[in-house]
């Protein structure tokens, strides 16, 4: 007999909270996933797992949690252990209760980032001769021209939202633009994303309901799109990537739909958590945010720091294939290995006092993009968008200041910022644009 919904979600949260508790009494620290504060500022917890289990049995997720950079790097650059969460052991049981409960989509299929090789290879091979760095850099000039629209919006309203006036409208169009999609769909497109972005570590019912429901309306959306640029290629990622062939293989109708979502999602929300994450970092350092406008050389350097210092993507996942021990844990098949980035990339072994933000850093090898065979394809696309879009923001207003509360987003894999009001304005006669 099927229970009642409101009864099957007040068993899981006594579950979870039991399972809690059992966690903090075996290891001292619990990884608790629903903790605001976590999710607004998780370095906290990161030093304590750290410091006391840093490779943590979590109850609740049914995984090991990993907080170290060498272990992290270990996990990721291993190819024995696989990142398709239907090898996790528990997944069928999990998903057939979301579906009876219609939260997730029947049909939905993995993007090539959570599949392993050979299906990886094929996939990330075809995708990647439509998403070349020569046609990212090629991309330049425009991305200049948008954020310079955008900033003169900006000085027009002198208070402003960052994330809603500027993070967010910049991927979302340079992504838009790449796909081919008409600028009048843009807002829909964003909404989409967002719904979907939602759903990475969701726990709420009406999330999850959201996002099948923006998946279904997307893939409609996109149906006669692809089908036309069948037909008709043109200049576009769409038409790559249905054209994308190698050794005679081609990207199958599914792959292309998942293909598209993976990029929207990805392309738009890593770029806008570094612009705002980056920016809120750079303004609680004012001695940072003042070496940055009179050092433009260090511009590459710093986006590296900002993304080191707090990531964009603060976890990604792998799952055991088989049994084995990893420094005296034994880690069973099907168990999932959670993989905490934003702890390695924060861990005062690699990093000299790794807690402070310091634009000149040397060496900063981090994980925001993730290692080994599915590290971030799009990588060289959100640096050169964070790059142009911090730089311009500097040097074009010498007035930068909070105008009220930062306000987080409730993700906790794609760690960012839902509001960032500011005050920007400057004393100089330079015209947007003309900085170089």
């Amino acid at each position: 007999m099927r229970l009642p919904n409101w009864l099957e979600r007040t068993i899981e949260r006594t579950a979870y909270r039991g399972l809690l508790l059992w966690e903090r009494l075996e290891s001292g620290v619990a990884f608790d996933l629903l903790d605001r504060q976590y999710r607004t500022n998780p370095y906290p917890l990161y030093r304590r797992l750290r410091e006391r289990d840093p490779i943590h049995r979590s109850r609740v997720a049914d995984a090991w949690v990993f907080s170290r950079y060498a272990d992290v790097s270990t996990i990721l650059r291993d190819p024995s252990h696989s990142a398709d969460d239907r090898n996790r052991r528990r997944y069928e049981q999990e998903r057939r209760r979301l579906e009876r409960r219609g939260l997730v989509d029947p049909d939905q299929r993995p993007s090539f980032l959570r599949l392993d090789p050979p299906d990886h290879t094929r996939l990330r091979g075809l995708v990647a001769k439509a998403f070349t760095p020569r046609r990212v850099q090629e991309l330049r000039p425009r991305i200049e021209a948008i954020v310079d629209g955008l900033l003169t919006e900006l000085e027009a309203k002198g208070s402003v939202d960052l994330i809603h006036d500027f993070a967010v409208p910049l991927p979302v169009t340079v992504i838009a633009e790449l796909l081919g999609i008409p600028p009048e769909d843009r807002a829909r497109f964003r909404k989409w994303s967002d719904d979907l972005a939602g759903s990475l570590d969701a726990n709420r019912p009406e999330i999850l309901i959201r996002a099948r429901q923006s998946r279904q309306e997307l893939r409609a959306y996109l149906e006669p799109i692809v089908e036309d640029r069948r037909r008709a290629p043109r200049d576009d990622l769409i038409s790559a990537l249905v054209q994308a062939e190698e050794a005679g293989d081609r990207l199958t109708r599914d792959e292309v739909f998942s293909t598209i979502i993976l990029l929207l999602v990805a392309g738009n929300e890593t770029t806008t958590n570094l612009i705002g994450n980056g920016l809120l970092a750079l303004l609680r350092n004012p001695d940072q945010l003042e070496r940055f406008r009179r050092e433009p050389e260090l511009t590459e350097n710093a986006v590296e720091e900002l993304l080191r210092y707090d990531s964009p993507v603060q976890a990604t996942s792998r799952i055991a294939l088989r049994d084995f021990e990893f420094q005296g844990r034994l880690i069973r098949k099907g168990q999932g290995m959670v993989l905490l980035l934003g702890a390695a990339n924060r861990d005062p072994a690699v990093f000299p006092d790794p807690d402070r933000l310091d634009i000149g850093r040397s060496e900063i090898r981090h994980f925001s993009f993730g290692q080994g065979i599915h590290y971030c394809l799009g990588a060289p696309l959100a640096r050169l968008e964070g790059q142009i879009a911090l730089r311009r923001l500097a040097d074009t207003f010498d007035r930068i200041e909070l105008a009220g509360e930062p306000e987080w987003g409730e993700n906790f894999i794609l760690h960012g910022l839902k509001r960032l009001p500011l005050r920007v304005g400057r004393t100089s006669r330079v015209a947007v644009g003309a900085r170089g």
